[in-house]
């Protein structure tokens, strides 16, 4: 069964029009996750903006960015998802090395000490793991608040991605040749 459900543009509401124009016009086309959130087009364009947000305007770098997608793509077992953002940690320079850590689930060997407080909240937190007020305040020196607040809404968005990838049973893009 096809789960995934592409609404043809003229079944669309005019409220799933207006997002789905402005998903077009900012990305040329609606990816995999938005064909799910666009039919709920308020839940779509808030998590566009969310998006768009980390991944080009926020705090964190586009290699912090992908050390936090790839930590939670491994922790939901998301194939697709994290496929497609082992792709993007490459072309964002994340070596080899570091890629394979984090899809084992293991600590990667990080010189940035900002890349190594992403990936040490990250971890702890798909882990359930309780920081101390000391282990905190190493990540807060690290990666200040704003980076706290922005691995923590990362970490949840993606989890939205990653389990409607799982959900809607999308297959694993191609690796290109």
């Amino acid at each position: 069964m096809n789960r995934l459900i592409d609404i043809p543009p003229e079944k669309l509401s005019s409220e799933q029009k207006i997002v789905f124009d402005q998903l077009v016009a900012g990305r040329g086309r609606i990816l995999g996750p938005y064909k799910i959130w666009i039919h709920s087009p308020t839940v779509a364009s808030g998590m566009e903006h969310v998006g768009t947000y980390l991944n080009n305007n926020g705090s964190l770098s586009k290699r912090e960015v992908e050390i936090g997608i790839l930590v939670i793509a491994t922790h939901w077992k998301a194939d697709y998802v994290q496929t497609a953002h082992v792709r993007e940690g490459k072309r964002v320079g994340l070596s080899d090395e570091i890629i394979n850590a984090l899809v084992a689930s293991k600590a990667p060997p990080l010189t940035d000490p900002h890349e190594r407080g992403v990936y040490r909240f990250a971890a702890a937190l798909v882990n359930g793991t309780k920081l101390s007020d000391a282990e905190f305040g190493e990540v807060e020196k690290a990666i200040g608040r704003n980076g706290i607040a922005e691995v923590l809404v990362l970490l949840g968005y993606y989890t939205s991605v990653a389990l409607g990838m799982k959900v809607h049973e999308v297959p694993i893009l191609p690796q290109p040749a």
